[in-house]
């Protein structure tokens, strides 16, 4: 049977968009449960109407939805939602951390406050959310939290000290919480690791860098990890890398992390950055964007990332992943 077409209770945070919004109908669709969560607008309600689209159209696509206003760097306003998930379904099963912020630009030109800001909903909102729903676990003897680390929280990225600070720190929360939990083998802790997405994720970012912001290729779809999500219901592990690039990546940096080191600053830099200028912008680190996007960014399709091609930014990988690939089979990343 599948363990989701039985009413799964599913809490989202970061639903309004990208990921999370994916994520939400793909759950949908196989009849879950959900409680879906994003941070309210100050001025103007149209990204809250944003979340309340994507409960109509989950039960639309055959789920129960409801949303609620969450800023995940509140304790208080997290607390809130574990308990309105309690009222309106009796449980919690599933508790999916996404919700998050970012900033390029180099470390010298980043105001100390926006990194703060990034720290405290990419970190202190996984933690407040996973406090909550291990709570519920522990008493149930059973759930799932998912955070969601992105491959940067292994390979790190230059022009975005603050937010791979945050996926490392993630990344090592969660593996604590692993360990913490082995007195209760029901509860699973698992990461999920995209590599570049199609999401408004580079619309919503601050900018300090100076330069036009971009997607560097290859962009994968938001749909592909929210099955990966999905699939860690029915087969629960540790981590699951979602893209073909980043898989390649992560298996190249253990034998080689220098070279690894020195070729994510070269095309990490030059993938994300164009040479054109850009307005430096806060982005949505203190107010929620309304930009017409839903699940994507626009980035998926046609002459990708402002015409940057594929294989020129990839192709410095090919020949000692090639040789790597050779000497030993592949297998599925888990963390150490």
């Amino acid at each position: 049977m599948d363990p989701i077409s039985t009413g799964t209770v599913v809490v989202i945070a970061g639903a309004s968009s990208g990921i999370g919004r994916a994520t939400a109908h793909a759950f949908a669709e196989r009849g879950a449960r959900l409680l879906l969560a994003a941070r309210r607008t100050a001025h103007g309600a149209r990204r809250t109407e944003m979340l309340a689209e994507v409960a109509r159209q989950s039960r639309d696509l055959g789920g129960s939805a409801f949303a609620l206003g969450t800023d995940v760097s509140r304790e208080e306003d997290v607390e809130k939602l574990a308990r309105q998930a309690i009222v309106r379904f009796g449980r919690v099963d599933l508790w999916f951390n996404n919700a998050g912020v970012g900033v390029f630009g180099r470390l010298e030109d980043i105001p100390s406050e926006v990194w703060r800001r990034v720290i405290e909903t990419d970190v202190f909102g996984y933690m407040y959310g996973a406090k909550a729903a291990i709570r519920q676990f522990r008493t149930r003897g059973h759930g799932i939290p998912i955070n969601d680390v992105s491959i940067v929280g292994v390979l790190a990225k230059p022009d975005s000290t603050a937010y791979a600070t945050g996926k490392f720190a993630v990344r090592g929360f969660s593996e604590a919480l692993r360990q913490e939990l082995l007195d209760q083998p029901g509860i699973h802790v698992c990461t999920v690791l995209p590599a570049l997405i199609d999401t408004p994720c580079f619309e919503h970012a601050a900018n300090c860098s100076q330069h036009r912001v971009r997607a560097a290729p290859p962009v994968h779809t938001p749909e592909k990890v929210a099955r990966a999500v999905v699939d860690l219901v029915r087969f629960p592990r540790a981590g699951i890398v979602v893209g073909g690039a980043g898989r390649a990546a992560i298996l190249l940096k253990r034998p080689a992390p220098g070279l690894m080191t020195r070729l994510d600053a070269r095309m990490l830099h030059r993938g994300f950055l164009t040479g054109e200028p850009g307005a430096q912008t806060s982005g949505t680190l203190c107010e929620p964007m309304y930009d017409g996007h839903g699940v994507r960014g626009g980035w998926h399709k046609g002459a990708n990332n402002g015409g940057v091609p594929s294989l020129p930014v990839l192709a410095p990988i090919g020949l000692p992943l090639g040789i790597l690939l050779w000497r030993r089979p592949s297998r599925t990343w888990r963390p150490r």
